[in-house]
C-alpha cells in the first residue's frame, strides 16, 4: 500500500473530541477526524461534500515531540458594549511535533500530496488559530503504514533531540495506529476513539468509533560532532 507521511508542527495545536460548551479540551495527539478534515480542506472539499473515499484511509501517528498542554482563559466583549460573552477555557499543545501517516489508494494520496503544497482552503492543526509550520507533506512511501511510521527519521526539534543526544539515550516515541493496520501478533494495548468523521456537515455532524493500538518505537537523533552553544541558551530559556 501507499503511505503519505505528514509532519505536523506549529506553535500551537488543538485536537479535540470531547469539547463541550465553555471547556475546549485537546487530545495529546492528532485525531483522525482532524487530519481528514485538513486533507479535505487541501483538496477543496466543503463541509457539506461527501468524504466516503477518505473514510477508507488508515491512520497512524507517532509522537516525536509530545509538547506541553497549556490553558487559555478566554473571554470576549461585544463592540457595542453589551454583555460579555461566556468565559471559556481553551487548551492547546505547545511545541509539539508529530509524524502522521495515511495509508490507502495511491492515486488518491498522490492528489492529496499535491494539494498540500497548494491547498484550496487554509490548513490548520485542529483549530483555526493553529496554523502549521510548512512543509506538511514528507512525501509518499511504498510500505505498510506501521513500517513507514517506524522507519521515518525523527522529526523533533533540534533542541529536543539534543537532550537525548547528550545523555546518549534513545527516545521511545508512542505510536497510535488504526488496529487493522497492526499485525495480530503485535496487538496489545487498545482503546476506542470516537474520531471517525462520518459527516462534517454542520447540520448533522456525525462521528464513528475506531480501535486504536498503542505501541512504542525507539528513535535516535543523528550524530552531531560539533557542539552548538546556542542549544544551551535555547534550553535555558525554555526552563526559565
Amino acid at each position: 500500500m501507499t503511505v503519505l507521511l505528514l509532519r505536523l508542527a506549529g506553535p500551537l495545536q488543538a485536537w479535540g473530541v470531547k469539547s463541550r460548551f465553555t471547556i475546549r479540551a485537546t487530545e495529546l495527539a492528532p485525531t483522525k477526524s482532524g487530519i481528514i478534515g485538513m486533507l479535505a480542506a487541501a483538496v477543496g472539499r466543503r463541509r457539506t461534500d461527501p468524504i466516503e473515499d477518505f473514510l477508507s484511509l488508515r491512520f497512524g501517528v507517532r509522537k516525536d515531540q509530545p509538547g506541553t498542554v497549556i490553558r487559555d482563559f478566554h473571554t470576549a466583549r461585544p463592540l457595542d458594549g453589551g454583555d460579555s460573552m461566556p468565559l471559556s477555557n481553551r487548551y492547546y499543545l505547545a511545541d509539539a511535533i508529530f509524524l502522521a501517516g495515511i495509508e490507502g489508494d495511491g492515486a488518491l494520496l498522490e492528489g492529496i500530496d499535491e494539494a498540500l503544497g497548494h491547498p484550496v482552503f487554509p490548513l490548520y492543526l485542529g483549530r483555526r488559530s493553529c496554523p502549521p509550520t510548512p512543509p506538511i507533506s514528507l512525501g509518499l512511501r511504498e510500505a505498510p503504514l506501521l513500517d513507514a511510521l517506524r522507519k521515518e527519521r525523527w522529526q523533533a526539534s533540534e533542541w529536543f533531540q539534543q537532550r537525548f543526544r547528550r545523555r546518549r539515550t534513545p527516545f521511545d516515541a508512542e505510536l497510535l495506529v488504526d488496529q487493522e493496520a497492526v499485525p495480530a501478533v503485535e496487538r496489545g494495548t487498545v482503546r476506542s476513539s470516537r474520531d471517525v468523521p462520518i459527516s462534517f456537515d454542520p447540520r448533522r455532524r456525525d462521528y464513528g468509533l475506531r480501535q486504536v493500538e498503542r505501541l512504542l518505537v525507539t528513535v535516535e537523533a543523528p550524530a552531531v560532532d560539533l557542539h552548538d552553544p546556542m542549544i544551551d541558551v535555547e534550553e535555558a530559556g525554555r526552563c526559565s
